[in-house]
């Protein structure tokens, strides 16, 4: 592949990966209500599934799932199901987790175990008709079928994974940035919890609303 394509592949992945869904709320709310070293583990997990759906989509077996209505509309409510389910928990709940008390008489939230985080992030992405779709369109189109696929697939996912990783690191960051400058002025807990619920309930609905292509 020419180094061209890598760098037009680089940019189509960045964009996708920038752009705000399910995966960059989810991460944001763990690293907002549980710290950015919690919500590493989220991110992990999304770029495994990303991983996955990457090599379902060289195989060509992310095709079939699009192609049939069946697979495809049981994916897709599962998929709006799950962001539903964790924005209406949050709206109820805020940011779950065991409140802890220390010396200092401040509550601090108790993060789930890591290994939860992980499935949550793997789960989003596993569930995502959209990811499955821009996977199944984007990997094709820069594999040399005359060139040996693994090496192709390697440097393919490794720029995609690094990209995504970096990116969802980024909004970990920022939302951890933001609760600190907000938190000594409202009850951070249950006002975010509502602003991340009420997202995760739109990507739910939206997700649900989708359309085979």
């Amino acid at each position: 592949m020419y180094f061209e394509n890598y760098f037009l592949f680089s940019a189509i992945a960045l964009v996708a990966t920038v752009t705000p869904g399910p995966a960059i709320m989810l991460v944001s709310a763990n690293s907002a209500g549980y710290g950015i070293r919690k919500a590493i583990y989220t991110i992990l997990g999304n770029i495994s599934g990303l991983f996955c759906m990457s090599l379902l989509s060289v195989l060509g077996l992310s095709t079939l799932i699009l192609c049939s209505s069946p697979i495809f509309f049981v994916l897709k409510i599962i998929g709006a199901l799950y962001p539903i389910y964790l924005g209406v928990r949050l709206w109820r709940h805020g940011f779950t987790g065991k409140k802890v008390f220390h010396s200092s008489e401040t509550k601090q939230l108790e993060p789930p175990p890591s290994l939860k985080l992980y499935l949550q992030g793997l789960f989003v992405a596993l569930s995502n008709p959209k990811a499955i779709a821009f996977t199944t369109a984007l990997f094709p189109q820069f594999i040399e079928p005359e060139l040996s696929l693994v090496p192709q697939f390697i440097c393919l996912v490794t720029i995609f994974m690094s990209l995504s990783f970096a990116c969802l690191l980024g909004y970990a960051i920022l939302a951890t940035k933001a609760k600190q400058r907000i938190e000594q002025k409202c009850c951070f807990q249950k006002r975010f919890g509502r602003i991340f619920g009420s997202v995760f309930i739109g990507f739910g609905i939206a997700m649900a609303l989708a359309r085979q292509k």
